[in-house]
């Protein structure tokens, strides 16, 4: 059978796991059509986001002289729906005017109003019944307004925390009510998308994990010895709180002789986060890395002791599975879904914004015996290949997909 994947920016370094769910869904024997707004702007550094890339249909790319009169000619020969489909997205624009992030205005909405169309148009050749988009923000708006254009039906995967931190502006009450189903990534997801519909409707939300690939993670090497080594994974940017990750660093420098920190990935605060780090007196103590493909991600978690994740704001981190799938325990900050992996025989969860906190969980890891520490890392491999392998997550996503499509 096929379906239809939508995602606004794809593929990217930062959304491997679509990429992992998409593949997983083709092993189970779905076609899967890709739909994407535009392609990353960054080069692409994993071969395998590369071969995506090719994979993948951008509506951007088609250029106005195309996309447009192909959407009009679709929104023509159904005025009643398109008019439906216009006053859906001028109350959506209405919602976002404030310029929420992923919202936008009137004018926004008229774009994705033309958009719809090319999706609707472009589902109906390829014989496409259903689309999935990844995120609640845009890729979602453009999948409603598509089905209000006589598009497929939908669904979409929230994943926070840009969801959760502007529901109303991105309407989520609305598509939440026309979508065939919501999946969240943890039970705090659909939680948080549970507020926004009817208790009746509560069925309609589900849980499927994002999730690794085990075969990519066979037994871990052995945890590394001598002085403690953490890796901190992710964009560098506000919501990440690497700023208060190396205020921490500087203080449990003091208690931790050799204590070394490996900063994986870059972002816009890069510029901010290395002199801070300078002027705090860490040139030797942290190291920052820029992004690596997944096989580097894999060697710098393999040279380290644990993770340490130091969020303000999150859904469910990939890079705490990659982390347990390696074998190493973590130390994060105790919110959103993390404290549904991170337990207290897998890792360390710390009040988020604690700089003392997250030094004193250093500190601790730092003190733990090794033979605990490599007890803690199987115990955390454990939890995450019996909850989040991409097979069996991919699994109850064919299972609904198929549902919606022979219903």
């Amino acid at each position: 059978m096929k379906v239809g994947y939508l995602v606004n920016t794809y593929p990217r370094s930062s959304t491997t796991f679509v990429r992992r769910e998409i593949l997983a869904l083709e092993r189970l024997g779905w076609q899967v059509h890709r739909f994407a707004m535009r392609p990353e702007e960054s080069p692409l550094v994993d071969a395998a986001d590369v071969a995506e890339a090719g994979k993948t249909e951008y509506v951007l790319k088609q250029g106005v002289r195309s996309l447009l009169p192909v959407a009009l000619r679709w929104m023509i020969a159904r005025p009643a729906k398109s008019a439906a489909a216009f006053r859906l997205a001028m109350i959506c624009g209405k919602r976002g005017s404030g310029g929420t992030p992923g919202t936008g205005g009137r004018l926004r909405h008229l774009i994705y109003l033309v958009e719809a169309a090319f999706v609707a148009k472009r589902s109906a050749d390829l014989g496409l019944r259903h689309i999935h988009a990844h995120f609640g923000t845009n890729s979602a708006t453009v999948a409603m307004l598509a089905l209000a254009l006589d598009g497929p039906g939908y669904s979409f995967t929230t994943h926070g925390p840009e969801e959760f931190d502007a529901p109303r502006a991105l309407a989520l009450d609305l598509k939440l009510q026309r979508a065939a189903f919501a999946v969240a990534i943890s039970s705090f997801g659909k939680s948080q998308l549970s507020r926004w519909i009817d208790p009746a409707m509560w069925p309609k939300v589900q849980v499927v994990h994002c999730g690794i690939e085990p075969e990519k993670f066979p037994a871990p090497k052995p945890m590394p010895s001598g002085p403690t080594r953490l890796v901190a994974i992710g964009r560098l940017s506000e919501q990440k709180g690497f700023a208060l990750l190396i205020e921490a660093l500087a203080l449990a420098r003091e208690n931790v002789p050799g204590l070394q920190l490996e900063l994986v990935g870059d972002g816009p605060l890069r510029a901010s986060l290395t002199a801070r780090a300078a002027s705090l007196g860490l040139t030797g103590t942290l190291t920052f890395s820029g992004w690596k493909d997944e096989a580097g991600v894999r060697n710098s978690l393999a040279a380290a002791h644990a993770l340490i994740l130091p969020s303000f704001a999150e859904g469910l981190p990939m890079v705490v599975m990659e982390a347990f799938a390696a074998g190493r325990p973590a130390i994060a900050t105790s919110i959103a879904g993390i404290p549904e992996l991170v337990t207290e025989t897998t890792g360390w969860l710390v009040p988020a914004g604690d700089a003392p906190g997250l030094a004193l969980a250093i500190e601790r890891l730092a003190s733990t015996p090794h033979d605990q520490l490599v007890k803690m890392g199987a115990e955390a491999r454990s939890r995450v290949l019996a909850r989040h392998d991409i097979d069996t997550e991919a699994a109850k996503l064919s299972a609904l997909f198929t549902l919606q499509i022979s219903g």
